[in-house]
């Protein structure tokens, strides 16, 4: 891979816009989606898509892998998938004599894993590894994953026939989670009149390539979090374990992600800090699928995000110096 210069800050926030519009081509109505897409994708993270079908899950995800230029790959998640269909295989080869590993769908600057919660636990589980530290392991070796990485799986709501519900492990492993929603109508009357010229994925183009966003993430990487800031992001993932409406609070992965994407949105605001604001509008996203709420709390209809936003109105906001 070509190693690209360091992008400054306003250049990062430029990137970021041009992809953001051009994934704006296919995807009508929902810039903040759109947005929280490249958040994630600077901020090193994976992201889950959670929503009925037919929603745009996936165009969302096929649109970022476009406009990055990435090698994207597709797994169909289904009831019989098996993990090494995801991480690979070793296979005899005949004229070496030797075995060789052929990589599964893993390997690649983006992955959409499809209806990932119709796959079974065990082949869900296959992709822990590659979604926490960049590798697979297979026969004793170490294979490194392509940069960047991310994985954008979509599931379907775990009330709807032939799901099954990702385990806790799995769900920490993504940075934020997003819903579609359905288009607004002026939205969805554009969509029909785009697909009556074809494949409306045709018309986004590359805006830049995989290597200028893997330099991008180093930028990303320098953008000064304050200890104050880092107190009030493991704050606010304490308050969430202390909440009496959750039975399971935030682990202190949430706690690293919620960094980790609050820099993003710094640089992407135009600055090299982060302020608690940065903090505040990404939480819900962040820990809204880690936690659990009770039983108690379930019978009352309140939410996950919505307990989430009660956390971060309870945790004091630190003052600006």
């Amino acid at each position: 891979m070509i190693q690209h210069a360091t992008p400054s800050l306003p250049e990062v926030s430029q990137l970021a816009n041009r992809i953001a519009e051009e994934m704006s081509r296919v995807i009508e109505g929902k810039p903040a989606q759109i947005r929280m897409a490249v958040t994630v994708l600077l901020a090193e993270g994976h992201l889950l898509i959670e929503d009925v079908p037919g929603v745009g899950k996936t165009v969302l995800a096929k649109a970022l892998g476009r406009a990055i230029a990435g090698d994207v790959k597709r797994i169909q998640f289904t009831p019989d998938l098996l993990p090494s269909d995801v991480t690979g295989v070793s296979v005899f080869n005949q004229s070496s004599r030797e075995f060789e590993f052929k990589r599964g769908g893993i390997f690649a600057n983006i992955v959409l894993g499809d209806e990932i919660n119709r796959a079974s636990p065990k082949t869900q589980s296959a992709m822990l590894e590659a979604m926490a530290e960049n590798q697979v392991s297979a026969d004793g070796q170490t294979y490194k994953l392509p940069q960047p990485f991310m994985v954008i799986a979509t599931q379907n709501p775990i009330e709807m026939e032939g799901t099954y519900p990702l385990p806790e492990a799995q769900r920490d492993r993504f940075m934020a989670r997003i819903t579609m929603g359905y288009p607004a109508r002026q939205s969805e009357v554009a969509m029909l009149a785009a697909q009556a010229g074809g494949d409306q994925l045709s018309s986004v183009r590359p805006v830049t390539d995989a290597a200028t966003v893997a330099a991008a993430i180093q930028a990303v990487r320098a953008v000064y979090v304050a200890p104050v800031i880092n107190d009030y992001v493991v704050s606010v993932v304490e308050a969430t374990r202390r909440h009496p409406d959750l039975r399971l609070g935030a682990s202190p992965r949430a706690s690293l992600h919620l960094m980790r994407a609050s820099r993003v949105a710094a640089a992407l605001a135009g600055r090299d800090y982060v302020i608690p604001e940065d903090v505040g509008s990404l939480a819900v996203e962040v820990l809204a699928h880690r936690v659990l709420p009770t039983v108690e709390a379930q019978v009352a209809r309140r939410d996950a995000s919505g307990i989430v936003s009660s956390v971060i109105a309870s945790v004091p906001t630190p003052e600006r110096g």
